[in-house]
């Protein structure tokens, strides 16, 4: 594999992190854009669409530049340094992901160009209270009409599904709650009669809803894919998500190690500065070893997103996010205890990344998640 980047996707990464050293350079920019309604600044959201971050991994067919997930890891790397709080993951990713792979002609005219141009948002609504980790446990119903579909349940967790415009929503159309056939997706207008949305902050600084669904009466062509079918296509996107994921950790961790390693150079006890004590230094190159292990696996798992076999893509991807996760919780866990009580207060980033982190590594499954993944597998395949 090739992991250098080609010239087009380095002026990428460049244009990107100008962009963010802009918008995120001064913490304070960061609670700014958290104070919008929306919990992100629409202006800085429309700067995305202007440099075509938001069009990037759709087809010229579609809308987009046609960019891959080399691309995405790009951005997503970025928005890990800098702290983003734009709903990238949750519209692009996720939500465009679910329209550029399984999404109708009419699905893909409708909603993609407005996502290119910042003009539409949307959440992936799939976390129910019971079902952890297991895409599969849905007990959201969707039961046919005459004239279309009626969903009736309630979702928990929806990555920015306070203030996103449309929700790719997982339900039952057949079968019991753990079968892994009979789920289906559909796009509900955030607006529609029956949907009621409570959002409210993380602690990470995004934001997340509990959703309601009352007798949503939607048509025929609120499907997204094939009727009962539903799973196949979420654990493909959900694959392309965890590949963003990783790349997000590794650029919140290069920073939160280059944080530490200021600290550790301007901190003085007993006359000298920190940085100078072996031990220290040894934990420090702990956290450089753990990072530079993280980014070959985010990497690896950028080029394993667009396999279209699952028996080869699903355990490389769980196997990259298994060790990203470990490396992010020795970052954390060494950035915190190498600052002191410093890191833990609001006005300081270092506690920020640490809580980034945190997230990123139990969304979508915690390490044992993955870990049980490369094990039902049999490991990697030669094919990875």
């Amino acid at each position: 594999m090739d992991f250098d980047l080609t010239e087009e996707q380095r002026l990428l990464k460049e244009s990107v992190d100008r962009l963010m050293a802009d918008a995120y350079g001064d913490f304070e920019k960061r609670k700014h854009h958290q104070d919008n309604p929306q919990g992100y600044s629409p202006k800085l959201w429309s700067q995305y669409a202007e440099m075509g971050l938001l069009g990037l991994p759709f087809s010229e067919e579609q809308g987009g530049f046609g960019g891959g997930a080399v691309e995405t890891m790009t951005v997503m790397e970025a928005i890990g340094r800098g702290l983003a709080v734009e709903p990238y993951l949750a519209t692009v990713v996720l939500g465009g992901g679910f329209l550029r792979l399984g999404g109708s002609a009419a699905q893909q005219e409708a909603l993609i160009p407005g996502i290119a141009e910042g003009s539409t948002t949307l959440a992936f609504a799939q976390i129910e209270r019971q079902s952890r980790d297991d895409l599969f446990d849905v007990a959201t119903t969707a039961r046919r009409t005459d004239g279309g579909w009626v969903l009736d349940g309630a979702k928990s967790l929806v990555l920015h599904g306070d203030s996103a415009q449309h929700l790719i929503v997982s339900a039952r159309t057949a079968g019991q709650r753990r079968d892994r056939d009979g789920i289906s997706l559909f796009v509900v207008p955030a607006d529609a009669q029956g949907v009621s949305r409570r959002g409210y902050p993380t602690q990470d600084g995004l934001r997340a809803a509990e959703v309601l669904l009352e007798g949503v009466a939607l048509p025929a062509d609120a499907l997204l894919g094939a009727e009962g079918e539903g799973l196949a296509l979420m654990e493909r996107v959900v694959d392309v998500a965890l590949a963003a994921l990783c790349a997000e950790a590794v650029g919140a961790m290069e920073a939160l190690h280059e944080l530490t390693l200021d600290y550790l150079k301007q901190r003085k006890q007993f006359g000298v500065t920190i940085g100078s004590f072996q031990a220290v230094q040894h934990r420090a190159a702990d956290m450089l070893v753990a990072l530079e292990q993280a980014r070959s696996m985010s990497m690896y798992a950028a080029m394993m997103a667009e396999n279209p076999d699952p028996a080869v893509r699903r355990p490389a991807i769980a196997a990259a996010k298994a060790l990203v996760n470990r490396s992010a919780e020795l970052i954390g866990k060494e950035a915190i205890q190498l600052h002191g009580g410093i890191a833990m207060t609001m006005e300081y980033k270092a506690g920020h990344y640490f809580k980034r982190l945190t997230m990123l590594v139990n969304q979508f499954g915690e390490t044992d998640t993955h870990l049980r993944v490369v094990a039902a597998a049999g490991g990697l395949s030669e094919a990875a």
